[in-house]
Protein backbone atom coordinates (compact mmCIF):
# COMPACT_ATOMS: atom_id res chain seq x y z
CA UNK A 1 0.00 0.00 0.00
CA UNK A 2 0.99 3.53 -0.81
CA UNK A 3 1.99 6.11 2.17
CA UNK A 4 2.55 9.35 2.58
CA UNK A 5 5.93 9.56 3.61
CA UNK A 6 6.81 7.49 0.33
CA UNK A 7 5.06 10.49 -2.11
CA UNK A 8 6.81 13.22 0.18
CA UNK A 9 10.11 11.27 -0.34
CA UNK A 10 9.27 10.57 -4.19
CA UNK A 11 10.80 12.64 -7.02
CA UNK A 12 8.45 14.68 -9.17
CA UNK A 13 8.73 11.55 -11.81
CA UNK A 14 8.66 8.64 -8.95
CA UNK A 15 5.44 11.32 -7.50
CA UNK A 16 3.80 10.75 -10.69
CA UNK A 17 4.59 7.23 -11.47
CA UNK A 18 3.00 6.30 -7.94
CA UNK A 19 -0.65 8.28 -8.61
CA UNK A 20 -0.49 6.51 -12.09
CA UNK A 21 -4.25 5.86 -12.82
CA UNK A 22 -5.81 7.97 -10.52
CA UNK A 23 -6.96 10.69 -13.44
CA UNK A 24 -7.69 8.77 -16.35
CA UNK A 25 -4.73 9.29 -18.74
CA UNK A 26 -3.80 12.84 -17.05
CA UNK A 27 -0.37 12.21 -15.57
CA UNK A 28 -0.20 15.90 -15.93
CA UNK A 29 -2.14 16.85 -12.74
CA UNK A 30 0.29 14.56 -10.08
CA UNK A 31 2.93 16.72 -12.30
CA UNK A 32 1.80 19.79 -11.21
CA UNK A 33 0.49 18.60 -7.69
CA UNK A 34 4.46 17.69 -6.71
CA UNK A 35 5.00 21.75 -7.23
CA UNK A 36 2.44 22.54 -5.20
CA UNK A 37 3.80 19.62 -1.95
CA UNK A 38 3.75 21.86 1.46
CA UNK A 39 7.16 22.57 2.34
CA UNK A 40 6.55 19.48 5.36
CA UNK A 41 4.97 17.24 2.32
CA UNK A 42 1.28 16.49 2.76
CA UNK A 43 -0.26 15.72 6.07
CA UNK A 44 -3.05 13.83 5.31
CA UNK A 45 -4.84 12.23 2.10
CA UNK A 46 -7.37 14.56 2.09
CA UNK A 47 -4.80 17.40 1.86
CA UNK A 48 -3.33 15.34 -1.08
CA UNK A 49 -7.15 15.12 -2.80
CA UNK A 50 -7.52 18.75 -2.68
CA UNK A 51 -4.19 19.59 -3.68
CA UNK A 52 -4.71 17.53 -6.99
CA UNK A 53 -8.28 18.70 -7.37
CA UNK A 54 -7.28 22.18 -7.15
CA UNK A 55 -4.38 21.82 -10.04
CA UNK A 56 -7.54 20.68 -12.12
CA UNK A 57 -9.37 23.96 -10.68
CA UNK A 58 -7.28 26.12 -11.82
CA UNK A 59 -6.10 24.59 -15.33
CA UNK A 60 -7.36 26.35 -18.50
CA UNK A 61 -10.91 25.84 -20.23
CA UNK A 62 -9.24 22.96 -22.77
CA UNK A 63 -7.21 21.22 -20.58
CA UNK A 64 -10.21 20.32 -18.31
CA UNK A 65 -12.09 19.10 -21.95
CA UNK A 66 -9.58 17.03 -22.57
CA UNK A 67 -9.48 15.61 -18.74
CA UNK A 68 -13.34 14.85 -19.20
CA UNK A 69 -12.88 13.43 -22.84
CA UNK A 70 -10.12 10.90 -21.34
CA UNK A 71 -12.70 9.04 -19.82
CA UNK A 72 -14.16 6.35 -21.69
CA UNK A 73 -18.20 5.72 -21.82
CA UNK A 74 -20.27 4.00 -19.76
CA UNK A 75 -20.62 0.52 -20.99
CA UNK A 76 -19.20 1.84 -24.31
CA UNK A 77 -16.91 0.27 -26.96
CA UNK A 78 -13.80 0.57 -24.82
CA UNK A 79 -15.47 -1.61 -22.20
CA UNK A 80 -16.98 -4.59 -25.01
CA UNK A 81 -13.26 -4.20 -26.63
CA UNK A 82 -11.82 -4.84 -23.27
CA UNK A 83 -9.75 -1.95 -23.43
CA UNK A 84 -10.58 0.03 -20.51
CA UNK A 85 -7.59 1.04 -17.57
CA UNK A 86 -8.04 -1.52 -14.77
CA UNK A 87 -9.23 1.40 -12.52
CA UNK A 88 -12.00 1.63 -14.76
CA UNK A 89 -12.88 -1.61 -15.24
CA UNK A 90 -12.99 -2.55 -11.28
CA UNK A 91 -15.38 0.61 -11.49
CA UNK A 92 -17.50 -0.51 -14.10
CA UNK A 93 -17.74 -4.00 -12.63
CA UNK A 94 -18.35 -3.09 -9.44
CA UNK A 95 -21.72 -1.11 -10.77
CA UNK A 96 -22.58 -4.32 -12.94
CA UNK A 97 -22.34 -2.55 -16.39
CA UNK A 98 -20.69 -5.61 -17.41
CA UNK A 99 -23.98 -7.29 -16.95
CA UNK A 100 -25.97 -5.11 -18.41
CA UNK A 101 -29.43 -6.49 -19.93
CA UNK A 102 -29.73 -5.77 -23.49
CA UNK A 103 -32.57 -3.65 -23.02
CA UNK A 104 -29.82 -1.75 -20.71
CA UNK A 105 -27.03 -1.72 -22.53
CA UNK A 106 -29.47 -0.23 -25.53
CA UNK A 107 -30.50 2.10 -23.26
CA UNK A 108 -26.88 3.49 -22.68
CA UNK A 109 -25.61 3.25 -25.87
CA UNK A 110 -28.85 5.44 -27.29
CA UNK A 111 -28.19 7.94 -24.13
CA UNK A 112 -24.01 7.85 -25.06
CA UNK A 113 -24.88 9.30 -28.17
CA UNK A 114 -27.35 11.85 -27.69
CA UNK A 115 -24.80 13.17 -24.37
CA UNK A 116 -22.26 13.46 -26.79
CA UNK A 117 -23.98 15.16 -29.41
CA UNK A 118 -25.57 17.76 -26.62
CA UNK A 119 -22.06 17.98 -24.85
CA UNK A 120 -19.10 16.93 -27.10
CA UNK A 121 -17.76 15.19 -24.29
CA UNK A 122 -18.39 11.83 -22.64
CA UNK A 123 -20.86 11.01 -20.01
CA UNK A 124 -18.69 10.92 -16.39
CA UNK A 125 -20.14 9.34 -12.96
CA UNK A 126 -18.48 7.83 -9.93
CA UNK A 127 -20.27 5.22 -10.79
CA UNK A 128 -19.11 3.37 -7.26
CA UNK A 129 -21.38 6.31 -5.73
CA UNK A 130 -21.22 7.89 -2.58
CA UNK A 131 -20.76 5.02 -0.30
CA UNK A 132 -17.83 3.24 -2.97
CA UNK A 133 -19.85 0.07 -3.04
CA UNK A 134 -20.88 0.46 -6.58
CA UNK A 135 -24.31 1.88 -8.07
CA UNK A 136 -27.27 -0.15 -9.44
CA UNK A 137 -27.80 0.47 -13.11
CA UNK A 138 -31.13 1.59 -12.60
CA UNK A 139 -29.83 4.48 -10.45
CA UNK A 140 -26.78 5.27 -13.36
CA UNK A 141 -29.59 5.60 -15.88
CA UNK A 142 -31.87 7.73 -14.16
CA UNK A 143 -28.94 10.03 -13.36
CA UNK A 144 -27.86 9.95 -17.50
CA UNK A 145 -30.99 11.16 -17.84
CA UNK A 146 -31.44 13.75 -15.24
CA UNK A 147 -28.23 15.12 -16.51
CA UNK A 148 -28.79 15.21 -20.19
CA UNK A 149 -30.59 18.16 -19.55
CA UNK A 150 -28.41 20.04 -17.63
CA UNK A 151 -26.92 23.56 -18.92
CA UNK A 152 -23.49 22.75 -20.79
CA UNK A 153 -21.29 24.58 -18.14
CA UNK A 154 -23.04 23.33 -15.44
CA UNK A 155 -22.73 19.56 -16.80
CA UNK A 156 -19.09 20.13 -17.16
CA UNK A 157 -18.46 21.45 -13.72
CA UNK A 158 -20.17 18.68 -12.65
CA UNK A 159 -18.65 16.18 -15.02
CA UNK A 160 -15.17 17.33 -12.99
CA UNK A 161 -16.85 16.98 -9.87
CA UNK A 162 -17.49 12.67 -10.38
CA UNK A 163 -13.62 13.12 -11.73
CA UNK A 164 -12.39 14.12 -8.25
CA UNK A 165 -14.78 12.02 -6.67
CA UNK A 166 -13.47 8.89 -8.54
CA UNK A 167 -9.61 10.02 -7.93
CA UNK A 168 -10.77 9.98 -4.25
CA UNK A 169 -11.63 6.39 -4.43
CA UNK A 170 -9.34 5.25 -6.52
CA UNK A 171 -6.72 6.97 -3.93
CA UNK A 172 -8.08 5.11 -0.91
CA UNK A 173 -7.88 1.82 -2.89
CA UNK A 174 -4.40 2.80 -3.24
CA UNK A 175 -3.23 4.19 0.78
CA UNK A 176 -5.28 1.29 1.91
CA UNK A 177 -7.99 3.49 3.58
CA UNK A 178 -11.48 2.81 4.27
CA UNK A 179 -13.77 5.33 5.96
CA UNK A 180 -15.23 3.19 8.64
CA UNK A 181 -16.89 5.74 10.32
CA UNK A 182 -17.91 7.69 7.27
CA UNK A 183 -19.32 4.19 6.41
CA UNK A 184 -21.24 3.73 10.02
CA UNK A 185 -23.16 7.35 9.68
CA UNK A 186 -23.95 6.58 5.85
CA UNK A 187 -25.20 3.59 6.60
CA UNK A 188 -27.03 4.33 9.48
CA UNK A 189 -28.35 7.00 7.46
CA UNK A 190 -29.89 4.59 4.99
CA UNK A 191 -31.29 2.10 7.39
CA UNK A 192 -33.37 5.62 9.17
CA UNK A 193 -34.47 6.45 5.67
CA UNK A 194 -36.46 2.69 5.70
CA UNK A 195 -38.97 4.60 7.75
CA UNK A 196 -41.89 6.81 5.93
CA UNK A 197 -45.75 7.98 5.94
CA UNK A 198 -47.94 6.13 4.27
CA UNK A 199 -48.28 7.57 0.86
CA UNK A 200 -44.83 8.49 0.39
CA UNK A 201 -43.43 4.76 1.40
CA UNK A 202 -44.96 3.26 -1.16
CA UNK A 203 -43.62 5.57 -4.13
CA UNK A 204 -40.32 5.35 -2.15
CA UNK A 205 -39.98 8.70 -0.86
CA UNK A 206 -38.80 10.42 2.14
CA UNK A 207 -41.36 11.76 4.51
CA UNK A 208 -41.43 12.01 8.45
CA UNK A 209 -43.86 13.74 9.82
CA UNK A 210 -44.61 14.42 13.62
CA UNK A 211 -45.38 11.80 15.86
CA UNK A 212 -46.48 9.75 12.63
CA UNK A 213 -46.26 5.70 13.01
CA UNK A 214 -43.22 6.41 10.79
CA UNK A 215 -41.72 8.88 12.93
CA UNK A 216 -41.79 6.67 16.16
CA UNK A 217 -40.20 4.41 14.47
CA UNK A 218 -37.56 6.23 13.80
CA UNK A 219 -37.33 7.58 17.71
CA UNK A 220 -37.34 4.21 18.72
CA UNK A 221 -34.72 3.15 16.04
CA UNK A 222 -31.72 5.98 17.21
CA UNK A 223 -32.68 5.14 21.13
CA UNK A 224 -31.55 1.61 20.36
CA UNK A 225 -28.60 2.84 18.48
CA UNK A 226 -27.85 5.06 20.90
CA UNK A 227 -27.89 2.66 23.68
CA UNK A 228 -25.40 -0.06 21.95
CA UNK A 229 -23.13 2.86 21.22
CA UNK A 230 -22.45 3.20 24.86
CA UNK A 231 -24.28 5.89 26.16
CA UNK A 232 -25.42 5.73 29.71
CA UNK A 233 -28.95 7.02 29.55
CA UNK A 234 -31.05 7.26 26.67
CA UNK A 235 -34.63 8.27 26.98
CA UNK A 236 -37.63 9.53 24.59
CA UNK A 237 -39.18 12.96 26.37
CA UNK A 238 -42.57 14.27 26.52
CA UNK A 239 -42.58 16.25 22.88
CA UNK A 240 -40.92 13.25 21.26
CA UNK A 241 -36.62 14.42 21.38
CA UNK A 242 -34.72 11.01 21.91
CA UNK A 243 -32.28 12.11 24.26
CA UNK A 244 -29.02 10.17 24.81
CA UNK A 245 -26.26 11.36 27.58
CA UNK A 246 -22.65 10.11 27.59
CA UNK A 247 -21.31 11.39 31.30
CA UNK A 248 -17.87 13.04 31.81
CA UNK A 249 -15.45 11.42 34.15
CA UNK A 250 -17.50 13.41 36.53
CA UNK A 251 -21.15 12.56 36.36
CA UNK A 252 -22.29 16.03 37.38
CA UNK A 253 -19.83 18.04 34.97
CA UNK A 254 -21.19 20.09 33.16
CA UNK A 255 -21.97 19.07 29.59
CA UNK A 256 -22.02 19.87 25.57
CA UNK A 257 -25.42 20.07 24.18
CA UNK A 258 -25.62 18.93 20.51
CA UNK A 259 -27.70 17.33 18.01
CA UNK A 260 -30.27 17.91 15.49
CA UNK A 261 -33.78 16.88 14.11
CA UNK A 262 -35.04 13.39 12.96
CA UNK A 263 -38.40 14.98 10.76
CA UNK A 264 -38.18 15.59 7.11
CA UNK A 265 -39.57 17.44 4.32
CA UNK A 266 -42.31 15.58 2.30
CA UNK A 267 -40.70 13.69 -0.38
CA UNK A 268 -37.09 15.33 1.48
CA UNK A 269 -33.40 14.08 1.78
CA UNK A 270 -31.90 11.32 4.43
CA UNK A 271 -29.52 13.79 5.91
CA UNK A 272 -30.88 16.72 6.88
CA UNK A 273 -31.27 17.67 10.57
CA UNK A 274 -29.95 13.63 10.76
CA UNK A 275 -26.82 14.39 10.18
CA UNK A 276 -26.13 15.74 13.74
CA UNK A 277 -27.29 13.44 15.12
CA UNK A 278 -25.41 10.24 13.64
CA UNK A 279 -21.89 12.37 13.70
CA UNK A 280 -22.01 12.53 17.63
CA UNK A 281 -23.23 9.41 17.90
CA UNK A 282 -20.22 7.89 16.32
CA UNK A 283 -17.95 9.90 18.11
CA UNK A 284 -19.87 8.48 21.70
CA UNK A 285 -19.48 4.65 20.20
CA UNK A 286 -15.70 5.40 19.53
CA UNK A 287 -15.28 6.78 23.35
CA UNK A 288 -17.11 3.82 25.05
CA UNK A 289 -15.05 1.90 22.95
CA UNK A 290 -11.99 3.36 23.92
CA UNK A 291 -13.23 2.90 27.83
CA UNK A 292 -12.87 7.11 27.11
CA UNK A 293 -14.72 9.57 29.82
CA UNK A 294 -14.33 13.22 29.02
CA UNK A 295 -13.85 16.17 31.67
CA UNK A 296 -17.32 17.15 30.63
CA UNK A 297 -20.45 15.14 29.60
CA UNK A 298 -22.84 14.98 26.15
CA UNK A 299 -25.53 15.15 25.40
CA UNK A 300 -26.88 14.49 21.70
CA UNK A 301 -30.65 15.19 21.28
CA UNK A 302 -32.46 14.19 18.14
CA UNK A 303 -34.77 16.90 17.88
CA UNK A 304 -38.54 15.39 17.00
CA UNK A 305 -39.84 18.39 14.87
CA UNK A 306 -38.12 21.38 13.14
CA UNK A 307 -39.91 21.22 9.29
CA UNK A 308 -43.35 22.20 10.54
CA UNK A 309 -44.84 19.64 8.58
CA UNK A 310 -47.76 18.63 9.75
CA UNK A 311 -49.06 21.60 12.08
CA UNK A 312 -48.39 24.92 11.75
CA UNK A 313 -45.79 25.16 14.47
CA UNK A 314 -41.53 24.87 14.17
CA UNK A 315 -38.91 23.84 16.45
CA UNK A 316 -41.20 22.13 18.70
CA UNK A 317 -38.27 19.66 19.79
CA UNK A 318 -35.66 22.67 20.83
CA UNK A 319 -38.29 24.84 21.36
CA UNK A 320 -39.26 22.68 24.35
CA UNK A 321 -35.95 22.39 25.35
CA UNK A 322 -35.14 26.24 26.11
CA UNK A 323 -38.90 26.43 27.53
CA UNK A 324 -40.53 27.84 24.30
CA UNK A 325 -43.14 25.57 24.05
CA UNK A 326 -46.65 26.92 23.06
CA UNK A 327 -49.71 25.09 24.69
CA UNK A 328 -51.92 26.70 22.14
CA UNK A 329 -50.38 24.69 20.01
CA UNK A 330 -51.68 21.77 21.31
CA UNK A 331 -55.18 22.85 19.74
CA UNK A 332 -53.87 22.47 16.02
CA UNK A 333 -55.26 20.26 13.58
CA UNK A 334 -53.20 18.15 11.42
CA UNK A 335 -54.81 17.83 7.63
CA UNK A 336 -57.28 15.15 9.02
CA UNK A 337 -58.85 17.26 11.77
CA UNK A 338 -56.27 15.38 14.81
CA UNK A 339 -55.11 17.99 16.89
CA UNK A 340 -51.34 17.60 18.25
CA UNK A 341 -53.00 16.28 21.65
CA UNK A 342 -54.52 13.72 20.70
CA UNK A 343 -51.11 12.76 18.28
CA UNK A 344 -49.25 13.11 21.46
CA UNK A 345 -51.98 10.92 23.78
CA UNK A 346 -51.46 8.34 21.13
CA UNK A 347 -47.92 8.59 20.47
CA UNK A 348 -48.20 7.60 25.12
CA UNK A 349 -46.69 11.44 25.56
CA UNK A 350 -47.46 13.45 28.42
CA UNK A 351 -47.92 17.48 27.11
CA UNK A 352 -48.35 18.34 31.00
CA UNK A 353 -44.70 17.29 31.11
CA UNK A 354 -43.02 19.42 28.40
CA UNK A 355 -42.42 22.74 30.77
CA UNK A 356 -40.26 19.66 32.55
CA UNK A 357 -37.65 19.61 29.32
CA UNK A 358 -36.53 23.08 30.00
CA UNK A 359 -32.52 22.98 30.26
CA UNK A 360 -30.72 25.02 33.20
CA UNK A 361 -28.22 27.08 30.60
CA UNK A 362 -25.80 27.16 33.59
CA UNK A 363 -25.60 23.28 33.28
CA UNK A 364 -24.12 23.62 29.76
CA UNK A 365 -21.21 24.41 27.92
CA UNK A 366 -22.82 25.58 24.93
CA UNK A 367 -24.14 24.10 21.50
CA UNK A 368 -22.68 22.73 18.51
CA UNK A 369 -24.84 21.18 15.43
CA UNK A 370 -23.02 19.45 12.32
CA UNK A 371 -25.52 19.60 9.26
CA UNK A 372 -25.71 19.27 5.48
CA UNK A 373 -25.14 22.61 3.98
CA UNK A 374 -28.21 22.62 2.08
CA UNK A 375 -26.78 24.68 -0.69
CA UNK A 376 -24.21 24.72 -3.47
CA UNK A 377 -21.04 26.48 -2.27
CA UNK A 378 -19.49 23.68 -0.44
CA UNK A 379 -19.61 21.98 -3.76
CA UNK A 380 -18.59 24.57 -6.09
CA UNK A 381 -15.87 25.26 -4.00
CA UNK A 382 -14.54 21.39 -3.89
CA UNK A 383 -14.54 21.82 -0.05
CA UNK A 384 -15.77 19.08 2.04
CA UNK A 385 -16.44 21.07 5.62
CA UNK A 386 -17.07 24.84 5.86
CA UNK A 387 -17.35 26.65 9.52
CA UNK A 388 -20.78 28.76 10.16
CA UNK A 389 -20.15 32.18 10.80
CA UNK A 390 -24.05 33.24 11.62
CA UNK A 391 -27.67 31.76 10.78
CA UNK A 392 -29.76 34.14 9.06
CA UNK A 393 -32.74 36.18 10.25
CA UNK A 394 -35.38 35.14 8.54
CA UNK A 395 -39.36 37.46 7.54
CA UNK A 396 -41.96 35.24 5.69
CA UNK A 397 -45.02 37.12 4.47
CA UNK A 398 -48.12 35.45 2.95
CA UNK A 399 -49.81 38.46 0.36
CA UNK A 400 -52.65 38.74 -1.91
CA UNK A 401 -52.77 41.26 -4.89
CA UNK A 402 -56.59 41.79 -5.80
CA UNK A 403 -57.16 43.16 -9.18
CA UNK A 404 -60.57 42.83 -11.68
CA UNK A 405 -60.43 39.26 -13.40
CA UNK A 406 -61.61 40.42 -17.09
CA UNK A 407 -62.09 39.00 -20.40
CA UNK A 408 -58.70 38.33 -21.89
CA UNK A 409 -59.97 39.08 -25.32
CA UNK A 410 -61.89 41.75 -24.64
CA UNK A 411 -60.01 44.12 -21.83
CA UNK A 412 -57.43 46.36 -23.76
CA UNK A 413 -54.18 46.14 -22.08
CA UNK A 414 -54.40 49.72 -20.68
CA UNK A 415 -57.54 48.99 -19.14
CA UNK A 416 -56.61 46.17 -17.37
CA UNK A 417 -56.04 45.38 -13.14
CA UNK A 418 -54.41 42.51 -13.84
CA UNK A 419 -52.99 41.00 -10.16
CA UNK A 420 -50.42 38.38 -11.78
CA UNK A 421 -48.58 41.08 -13.89
CA UNK A 422 -48.00 43.32 -10.61
CA UNK A 423 -47.23 40.16 -8.71
CA UNK A 424 -44.72 39.55 -11.67
CA UNK A 425 -42.58 43.48 -10.86
CA UNK A 426 -42.91 42.36 -7.18
CA UNK A 427 -40.75 39.17 -7.79
CA UNK A 428 -38.27 40.95 -10.53
CA UNK A 429 -38.16 43.63 -7.76
CA UNK A 430 -37.24 41.37 -5.22
CA UNK A 431 -34.82 39.64 -7.14
CA UNK A 432 -33.02 43.03 -7.85
CA UNK A 433 -33.06 44.23 -4.73
CA UNK A 434 -31.97 40.90 -2.87
CA UNK A 435 -29.20 40.50 -4.87
CA UNK A 436 -27.50 43.78 -4.75
CA UNK A 437 -26.19 43.45 -0.65
CA UNK A 438 -24.09 40.22 0.46
CA UNK A 439 -25.62 36.98 1.65
CA UNK A 440 -29.31 38.98 1.85
CA UNK A 441 -31.48 36.37 -0.32
CA UNK A 442 -35.62 37.04 -1.01
CA UNK A 443 -37.75 34.82 -2.58
CA UNK A 444 -40.94 34.37 -4.09
CA UNK A 445 -41.77 30.31 -3.14
CA UNK A 446 -45.62 29.99 -3.24
CA UNK A 447 -47.02 31.78 -6.12
CA UNK A 448 -51.08 30.87 -7.10
CA UNK A 449 -53.75 32.82 -9.19
CA UNK A 450 -57.01 31.38 -7.44
CA UNK A 451 -59.87 29.95 -10.06
CA UNK A 452 -57.61 31.31 -12.59
CA UNK A 453 -58.49 30.64 -16.08
CA UNK A 454 -56.65 30.79 -19.51
CA UNK A 455 -59.21 33.42 -21.29
CA UNK A 456 -59.53 35.67 -18.21
CA UNK A 457 -57.09 38.31 -16.85
CA UNK A 458 -56.06 37.50 -13.31
CA UNK A 459 -58.33 39.51 -10.93
CA UNK A 460 -56.22 37.88 -7.47
CA UNK A 461 -52.66 36.59 -7.24
CA UNK A 462 -51.44 34.47 -3.82
CA UNK A 463 -47.79 34.50 -3.12
CA UNK A 464 -45.23 34.07 -0.28
CA UNK A 465 -42.14 36.29 0.29
CA UNK A 466 -39.03 34.87 2.02
CA UNK A 467 -36.61 37.33 2.80
CA UNK A 468 -33.55 36.29 4.89
CA UNK A 469 -29.92 37.70 5.91
CA UNK A 470 -26.94 37.23 8.36
CA UNK A 471 -28.20 40.34 10.04
CA UNK A 472 -31.72 41.82 11.44
CA UNK A 473 -30.96 45.17 10.20
CA UNK A 474 -30.04 43.94 7.03
CA UNK A 475 -33.38 41.83 6.38
CA UNK A 476 -35.09 44.67 7.76
CA UNK A 477 -34.41 46.73 5.59
CA UNK A 478 -35.00 45.00 2.44
CA UNK A 479 -38.10 43.71 3.58
CA UNK A 480 -39.48 48.04 4.30
CA UNK A 481 -37.96 48.66 1.03
CA UNK A 482 -39.93 44.98 -0.82
CA UNK A 483 -43.73 46.48 0.89
CA UNK A 484 -43.11 49.90 -0.08
CA UNK A 485 -42.07 49.00 -3.63
CA UNK A 486 -45.08 46.14 -3.82
CA UNK A 487 -47.79 49.61 -2.60
CA UNK A 488 -45.79 51.34 -4.64
CA UNK A 489 -47.00 48.87 -8.32
CA UNK A 490 -50.28 48.11 -6.70
CA UNK A 491 -50.94 51.99 -6.59
CA UNK A 492 -49.85 52.83 -10.15
CA UNK A 493 -51.52 49.16 -11.17
CA UNK A 494 -54.95 50.18 -9.77
CA UNK A 495 -54.60 47.02 -7.75
CA UNK A 496 -54.69 46.19 -3.55
CA UNK A 497 -52.54 44.75 -1.44
CA UNK A 498 -52.29 43.07 1.81
CA UNK A 499 -49.83 40.86 3.73
CA UNK A 500 -49.66 39.14 6.48
CA UNK A 501 -46.26 38.52 8.54
CA UNK A 502 -46.19 34.72 9.38
CA UNK A 503 -42.68 34.17 10.48
CA UNK A 504 -40.05 36.12 12.20
CA UNK A 505 -36.66 34.57 13.28
CA UNK A 506 -33.43 36.40 14.89
CA UNK A 507 -30.44 36.07 12.70
CA UNK A 508 -27.79 33.86 15.52
CA UNK A 509 -24.16 34.55 15.03
CA UNK A 510 -22.16 32.33 15.89
CA UNK A 511 -20.23 32.16 19.41
CA UNK A 512 -16.49 33.32 18.51
CA UNK A 513 -14.84 30.78 20.93
CA UNK A 514 -17.13 27.85 19.93
CA UNK A 515 -16.84 29.13 15.96
CA UNK A 516 -12.44 28.95 16.20
CA UNK A 517 -13.16 25.69 18.15
CA UNK A 518 -14.03 24.41 14.60
CA UNK A 519 -12.13 26.17 12.66
CA UNK A 520 -9.15 24.62 14.99
CA UNK A 521 -10.77 21.15 13.94
CA UNK A 522 -10.98 21.35 10.59
CA UNK A 523 -7.37 23.02 10.46
CA UNK A 524 -6.23 19.44 12.35
CA UNK A 525 -7.43 17.44 10.00
CA UNK A 526 -4.87 19.66 7.12
CA UNK A 527 -8.30 21.44 5.55
CA UNK A 528 -8.75 24.91 4.76
CA UNK A 529 -11.00 27.02 6.57
CA UNK A 530 -13.96 28.38 4.80
CA UNK A 531 -16.35 30.76 6.63
CA UNK A 532 -19.55 31.15 5.50
CA UNK A 533 -23.30 31.79 6.51
CA UNK A 534 -25.84 29.48 6.63
CA UNK A 535 -29.44 30.88 5.08
CA UNK A 536 -31.26 27.62 6.19
CA UNK A 537 -32.78 27.71 10.10
CA UNK A 538 -31.18 25.46 12.17
CA UNK A 539 -32.20 23.83 15.85
CA UNK A 540 -29.22 25.96 16.44
CA UNK A 541 -30.92 28.89 16.53
CA UNK A 542 -33.50 28.17 19.27
CA UNK A 543 -30.17 27.08 21.43
CA UNK A 544 -28.74 30.43 20.10
CA UNK A 545 -31.46 32.12 22.66
CA UNK A 546 -29.96 30.44 25.58
CA UNK A 547 -26.32 29.55 25.27
CA UNK A 548 -23.24 29.92 22.82
CA UNK A 549 -23.93 27.69 19.78
CA UNK A 550 -21.51 27.30 16.71
CA UNK A 551 -21.99 25.33 13.74
CA UNK A 552 -19.79 22.87 10.95
CA UNK A 553 -21.54 22.30 7.54
CA UNK A 554 -20.93 19.30 5.39
CA UNK A 555 -20.83 19.54 1.54
CA UNK A 556 -23.88 18.31 -0.64
CA UNK A 557 -23.85 15.89 -3.71
CA UNK A 558 -25.88 17.08 -6.47
CA UNK A 559 -24.91 20.96 -6.61
CA UNK A 560 -25.51 20.64 -2.82
CA UNK A 561 -29.30 19.99 -3.13
CA UNK A 562 -31.86 19.39 -0.29
CA UNK A 563 -35.58 19.03 0.68
CA UNK A 564 -35.03 16.76 -2.19
CA UNK A 565 -34.75 13.18 -2.91
CA UNK A 566 -31.34 14.09 -4.52
CA UNK A 567 -29.87 15.10 -1.30
CA UNK A 568 -26.30 13.34 -0.69
CA UNK A 569 -23.24 12.88 0.96
CA UNK A 570 -20.21 11.04 0.56
CA UNK A 571 -18.49 8.80 2.80
CA UNK A 572 -15.05 10.42 2.82
CA UNK A 573 -16.73 13.33 3.56
CA UNK A 574 -18.50 12.02 6.29
CA UNK A 575 -15.39 10.55 7.90
CA UNK A 576 -13.74 14.13 8.03
CA UNK A 577 -16.91 15.48 9.47
CA UNK A 578 -16.80 12.61 12.44
CA UNK A 579 -12.43 13.42 12.79
CA UNK A 580 -13.55 17.27 12.88
CA UNK A 581 -16.40 16.43 15.69
CA UNK A 582 -13.34 14.48 17.62
CA UNK A 583 -10.89 17.00 17.84
CA UNK A 584 -13.39 19.73 18.45
CA UNK A 585 -14.28 17.24 22.08
CA UNK A 586 -10.69 16.98 22.19
CA UNK A 587 -9.45 20.18 21.97
CA UNK A 588 -12.41 21.50 24.75
CA UNK A 589 -11.27 18.34 27.00
CA UNK A 590 -7.33 19.77 26.57
CA UNK A 591 -9.08 23.58 27.37
CA UNK A 592 -10.81 22.23 30.89
CA UNK A 593 -7.91 20.64 31.95
CA UNK A 594 -5.56 22.81 31.91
Amino acid sequence: MLSLFQLNEASQAEFVALLDGVYEHSPWIAEQAHGRKPAGGFTSLAQLKLALAQVVTDAAHDQQLALVRAHPELAGKAMVSKTLTAESTHEQGKAGLTDCTPLEFEKIQQLNAAYNERFGFPFVMAVRGPRGLGLHRSEIIATFERRLGHPADYELAEALRNIHRIAEIRLNDKFGVEPTLGNLVWDWAEALAVHSDPGYAEQGQLTVTYLTDAHLACARQLQSWMLACGFDDVRIDAVGNVVGVYHGSDPSARRLLTGSHYDTVRNGGKYDGRLGILVPMACVRELHRAGRRLPYGLEVIGFAEEEGQRYKATFLGSGAVIGQFDGRWLDQQDADGVTMRQAMADAGLDPADIPLLRRDPAGYLGFVEVHIEQGPVLNELGLPLGVVTSINGSVRYLCEITGMASHAGTTPMNRRRDAAAATAEVILYLERRAGSVPDLVGTVGMLQVPAGSINVVPGRCLFSLDIRATTNEVRDECAADVLAEINAICERRGVAFKAEETMRAAAAPSDAAWQQRWERAVEALSLPVFRMPSGAGHDAMKLHEVMPQAMLFLRGLNAGISHNPLESITNDDTELCVQAFQRLLDQLATELQA
